[in-house]
């Protein structure tokens, strides 16, 4: 069984909204819970300090984005749950990353083309208030994607180029240094992708016009009433087209439920009805999911150790491929041997390499291939992929010293002296 490497994560700079828990959060539980799919979650605080000057803000945000993660659902045994700034490897790609996209590429960015127009219009210098933050933001945001080689980012639809920018990066350093990053793609759920905000536009923390996830019952009642519709009286046919209640309510509700209230607009309901139809709607998937949250939030102590394991465990993957980036770059030791031609590209495309999936079973299982495919060996059954992944590392690390001491997990399909070849590979990759 193919397994799907998935990533996402939610930038630390403000409270968690509704589209956040629709476009993103929900969306991403649902995919980690399918057998084929191995998850990645991490709390972007290293991109909040693009937007947001307040430390304490930071910290509070990523208190209760993370809270919100585990009360939706997300269980950090059976994924990769951490905090951006707890890998060190992520800001090092990104400098790798930086070494080979140009900066015609970054122009583009949405974000910073706003920047600028905005400054334009307004007859200042065009980089005014832009910081090198801002504009590298999308390299970032690559090496975040590309240190796990996620199969698919689940986005909204503005995200798309950011994605798309992360592939040309990619292949850009596989075309110069050898085949080391899967090209990622996009996942979007098209009619929930982006949802309107209290005043139809979207929501989101730069318009201030978001309803928090977790607000209090009543809190959240008063914000639904609050939003924004035109002045057709009750008995007047409405348009779904366009309308911020209509799409909020159709990002919960079942195919019939949207489509009662698509024949209750063609009969006039009252705006006042609507949005206690919303108001009924949100607070029955929510109200659940509140109580685990305000539990949660107390409980700063048991969310932090839950970020620093998920850490380690997204460490035994990142703290080998950055050994092996290092090494294809040419941060090499003084005494290795140096490559021929540019980048020794068939070298390093020829090499070993681990495999890690999941059978019918439900057990966790690990290959060695050697540069040609050819099965070196095999793992028995783990009953969870950071099992797997500790041991993949431990046979990186330490290569063939360690595999008497791992014999028990493990079955040779090759002579032991091909093994031991392929596994040195890894540990001393600059012999």
């Amino acid at each position: 069984m193919s397994i799907q490497r998935v990533l996402t994560g939610i930038t630390t700079s403000g409270t968690p909204h509704l589209g956040n828990y629709v476009g993103s959060v929900r969306p991403s539980v649902r995919m980690s819970l399918q057998p084929d799919v191995h998850s990645y979650y991490f709390l972007a605080d290293y991109h909040a300090l693009i937007k947001v000057g307040d430390p304490a803000r930071v910290q509070r945000s990523t208190l209760e984005i993370a809270a919100t993660w585990l009360a939706c659902g997300l269980d950090p045994e059976k994924v990769t749950f951490y905090r951006q700034s707890d890998i060190p490897e992520i800001p090092e790609l990104t400098w790798l990353l930086t070494c080979v996209t140009g900066k015609g590429v970054l122009n583009r960015a949405h974000a910073y083309k706003a920047s600028v127009d905005k400054n334009t219009a307004a007859g200042v210098d065009p980089d005014a208030g832009v910081t090198a933050g801002l504009f590298m933001y999308p390299v970032l945001m690559a090496a975040d994607i590309l240190m796990f080689n996620a199969h698919q980012v689940p986005v909204g639809r503005d995200q798309i180029q950011h994605i798309e920018m992360a592939r040309d990066m990619a292949a850009s350093f596989n075309h110069l240094y050898g085949e080391h990053f899967t090209l990622p793609e996009a996942a979007i759920e098209d009619h929930v992708a982006t949802l309107p905000g209290l005043d139809g536009r979207k929501m989101s923390k730069s318009y201030d016009n978001t309803i928090p996830l977790f607000v209090p019952r009543d809190q959240l009642r008063k914000l639904i009433m609050g939003i924004v519709t035109d002045s057709r009286a009750p008995g007047e046919p409405k348009d779904i087209e366009g309308s911020a209640l209509f799409q909020l309510y159709q990002a919960f509700a079942s195919t019939e439920e949207t489509a009662a209230l698509a024949q209750a607009y063609a009969n006039g309901i009252a705006w006042g009805d609507a949005k206690q139809m919303l108001f009924e709607r949100l607070d029955q998937e929510i109200a659940p999911l509140r109580a685990v949250y305000d539990e949660l939030i107390q409980n700063p102590a048991q969310i932090e150790k839950t970020l620093k394991a998920g850490a380690e465990k997204a460490r035994t993957v990142a703290t080998p491929f950055t050994a092996r980036l290092r090494h294809a770059v040419g941060l090499r030791r003084l005494d290795a041997v140096p490559a021929t031609g540019k980048a020794s590209k068939a070298g390093k495309v020829a090499a070993p390499s681990f495999k890690q999936y999941r059978e019918a079973d439900g057990q966790f299982y690990f290959k060695l291939l050697d540069a040609k495919g050819l099965l070196l060996l095999q793992s028995t059954g783990f009953a969870s992929p950071k099992d797997a992944a500790q041991t993949i590392a431990r046979l990186q690390q330490g290569g063939s010293v360690v595999l008497p001491e791992l014999q028990a997990c493990l079955s040779l399909h090759a002579d032991t002296q091909a093994v031991s070849e392929a596994l040195d590979h890894f540990a001393h990759p600059a012999d």
